[in-house]
């Protein structure tokens, strides 16, 4: 029964919503310098786990006037001197302010070493209380775009479900330049040794609502249309495209549990080395079966080495890199670091 000593909470949520990384430096209240990167994923997955995009690529204008006027007021009114970092949520032009933390974030070295600029010397002077320059930097004269991936060790954590949420569950990340972000995205996933379908060509899909399928179709639609991938999917997710577009995967049926992995299942095809990667998206599902039988795809996923992706933001983005042609040798050449600083910017000067 409801009673004093037994409260009721109710939490909403907010969900489909895009998380903002501010990054900056403040002396006396006033900003010197900022950087405001994206979460690939939806609001949701922590900071850690995040795929960071820098600059941000698809916020829109007045998005990012309400993040600066946002940031500038939280920092006159804590009269901020040093490195602060504050995490934003938007959804359509409705922006919310996560947490605001009075200390250098894990993606200030991401931000210095995108920018050419140590945000981590220019916050130590005035801390120091010396005369500090803010740098000429302007984010949308940047002509290049950087992503930092997480890399995880789900190998070595026998059992644990290697999916992503509100824990951080990352162990390390790396980050890659390119001239736009498919190619800052496809670089640094490689780079956290994933690899692409280019053995067997072969995908395992499997969405859990509705809804996650809708958003997916165009993906499909392109993996399909690309004419080399041989696309395997539990029942639920075959039916849905067979329905909505005609289309006919081979069809692989879930494991209800760990003794369940016999021939036709999609847990057998994984131990059996036929699928080179698995998507896997369960989010907003609450039936116990659905998170059961995902959970055994993506672990057998990460045990027998098949590449896996369980958030569908960042299965949409490697479908745009292939698409794109670059899965093929060749698609990039290494380039120095240098380079990207190098590349003349409008409006604005930097001297290396």
């Amino acid at each position: 029964d409801v009673s004093g000593d037994k409260p009721v909470v109710i939490t909403k949520f907010l969900e489909d919503a895009k998380e903002i990384e501010f990054d900056g430096v403040a002396n006396r209240g006033e900003i010197l310098n900022y950087a405001i990167g994206e979460h690939l994923e939806n609001a949701g997955v922590h900071s850690g786990d995040a795929t960071v995009i820098l600059p941000a690529q698809k916020l829109y204008v007045k998005t990012i006037k309400h993040v600066k006027r946002y940031a500038s007021l939280i920092a006159k009114a804590l009269r901020i001197t040093g490195p602060f970092n504050i995490q934003f949520m938007a959804k359509g032009n409705m922006v919310q302010v996560i947490e605001c933390n009075l200390r250098a974030s894990r993606t200030f070295p991401f931000v210095s070493k995108t920018f050419n600029h140590n945000f981590i010397s220019l916050a130590t002077q005035a801390m120091a209380g010396l005369d500090v320059e803010p740098f000429k930097l302007s984010l949308l004269d940047i002509d290049y775009v950087c992503v930092k991936a997480p890399m995880f060790s789900f190998t070595r954590l026998r059992g644990a479900d290697p999916t992503l949420g509100v824990e951080m569950a990352s162990t390390g990340e790396v980050a890659c330049f390119g001239e736009d972000q498919n190619e800052a995205f496809m670089q640094a996933l490689l780079s956290t040794n994933f690899k692409l379908p280019t053995n067997n060509h072969s995908i395992l899909i499997s969405l859990a609502t509705e809804q996650k399928r809708f958003e997916f179709a165009d993906s499909v639609l392109a993996l399909v249309k690309l004419n080399k991938y041989k696309i395997y999917a539990t029942p639920g997710t075959a039916k849905y495209y067979k329905d909505h577009h005609n289309l006919d995967f081979i069809v692989v049926e879930k494991s209800s549990d760990e003794n369940d992995d016999g021939p036709g299942t999609a847990v057998n095809e994984i131990k059996q080395g036929n699928i080179d990667l698995t998507i896997n998206v369960s989010d907003g599902t609450g039936r116990k079966d659905e998170i059961t039988s995902g959970y055994l795809m993506r672990r057998a996923s990460v045990d027998f080495g098949t590449s896996l992706i369980t958030n569908l933001k960042c299965a949409e983005q490697l479908v745009a890199c292939l698409e794109k042609g670059m899965d093929k040798k060749g698609a990039f050449q290494p380039r120095h670091i240098k380079e990207f600083y190098t590349i003349p910017s409008v409006g604005w000067t930097k001297k290396l």
